[in-house]
């Protein structure tokens, strides 16, 4: 029998980006409101997140209109507004969101985001009926999206979402330039990466030539911090040009002697509207022991944004399709309340839709970097973790320049 209308002919899908911004949010837009187009939707772009459905509302019309998935960020720009009661906030702007989405005859609602955002639209799903999917999305790597990883015929449970393929080659490049200098000056350059409470990223930085890392997921304590300084002696003293990379997440847990407490630096107390501070200045603090602690020269240099920002990588240009492929087979059979993730750890050619499922996106939660990927008695990262990022990554990449001098004897 031949349909004379696309099945979904006269309704309206709409996509917002909340929370943190990673370079493949636009292509994840993309990707969305192409496979909703096919299916006959009128496709609704909502400014700044959750804040756009607020008051009179800030919504742009995508259909049938150019699109570049390659350019990071988001177009559709991004907030950390909490539509629910916070201590920030304590007014409840559900009935705003709620006007909105009529007023605009939303039917449809997919969130981009991480366990703040997708976390909102659930319950918005669960209270008030209104038909979401979420889409996973950050640099951290730490929402739970199930995903296994197999070595060695063993599955471990892992992560993977959009925005971190990307941001992970990020900083293997940056890690990988910064040895460059590190050599040249026969310095410690201890580098920052973002990571509140996870260390996936950071691992990255060994594919950039760094050995040594701290993570959130293991606090330094006193104990712990004077192993690491003859760690980070021993590993100086044999490496052959007298110089290292040392990776930390922003968000360790470091030993501070004048106070006698393990606590993260913060780089400021203010908090979001999910109640998240802003971390920041942890490797010159770590930097600074080294020096005074073994009297070698150490110096701290913070990534930030830098891991955020630029184009979509090919990895995350193909996740990003693969997993909107798993939003058709979502909205045909209207299962809201779901967000399409990867079943396993691929490499790039077996990013396809028969490698997705979906979860309930109020079991979604954060996942850590467990002790599989990371060696805590050694402050290094595995070959799990490398077997994990090869996939992503490929090969590590950084160069060496390979040739001894003779030395001149006079």
């Amino acid at each position: 029998m031949r349909l004379e209308n696309k099945l979904f002919q006269g309704k309206t899908l709409a996509i917002l980006s909340g929370g943190g911004d990673t370079p493949a949010i636009n292509s994840s837009i993309e990707s969305i409101r192409n496979r909703a187009s096919l299916l006959g939707f009128k496709v609704y772009g909502i400014l700044r997140g959750w804040k756009g459905l607020l008051g009179d509302g800030d919504v742009v019309d995508l259909t049938n209109q150019p699109y570049d998935g390659y350019y990071g960020g988001t177009a559709l720009r991004s907030s950390r507004t909490n539509p629910f009661p916070s201590k920030k906030n304590p007014e409840s702007r559900v009935p705003q969101v709620l006007r909105n989405l009529e007023r605009y005859k939303i039917d449809v609602l997919v969130t981009i985001g991480g366990d703040d955002t997708n976390g909102a639209a659930k319950r918005l799903f669960e209270t008030e009926g209104i038909p979401v999917i979420g889409f996973p999305k950050t640099i951290d790597n730490d929402l739970r999206t199930r995903t296994m990883h197999n070595y060695n015929g063993r599955d471990i449970e892992a992560v993977l979402c959009p925005g971190f393929p990307s941001a992970a080659r990020s900083i293997m490049e940056f890690a990988a330039n910064l040895k460059t200098t590190a050599e040249s000056h026969s310095r410690i350059i201890v580098l920052e990466v973002m990571g509140r409470d996870a260390g996936w990223l950071t691992g990255a930085a060994t594919f950039g030539g760094a050995k040594l890392g701290l993570v959130p997921e293991f606090e330094v304590t006193k104990a712990r911090k004077e192993v690491f300084l003859e760690t980070v002696k021993e590993a100086y003293m044999n490496s052959k040009k007298k110089c290292l990379v040392i990776p930390v997440s922003e968000g360790i847990r470091w030993y501070d002697e004048k106070t006698g407490k393990v606590d993260v630096v913060y780089a400021s107390s203010e908090v979001d509207e999910y109640g998240h501070p802003r971390f920041g200045g942890v490797s010159g603090i770590v930097a600074s022991e080294i020096s005074n602690k073994l009297g070698l020269e150490a110096r701290a240099q913070i990534s930030g944004y830098y891991a955020r920002s630029g184009h979509c990588r090919h990895y995350d240009r193909k996740l990003t399709s693969t997993l909107a492929d798993k939003i058709v087979d979502l909205l045909l059979r209207e299962e809201y309340g779901q967000m399409p993730v990867m079943t396993k750890i691929t490499s790039h050619v077996e990013l396809e839709e028969f490698n997705t499922t979906s979860i309930d996106m109020g079991t979604v939660g954060n996942k850590s970097l467990s002790d599989d990927y990371y060696d805590i008695s050694r402050f290094s990262f595995t070959p799990v973790y490398a077997d994990f990022l090869s996939k992503i990554l490929d090969k590590p990449t950084f160069e060496e320049f390979r040739y001894d001098f003779p030395v001149v004897i006079p």
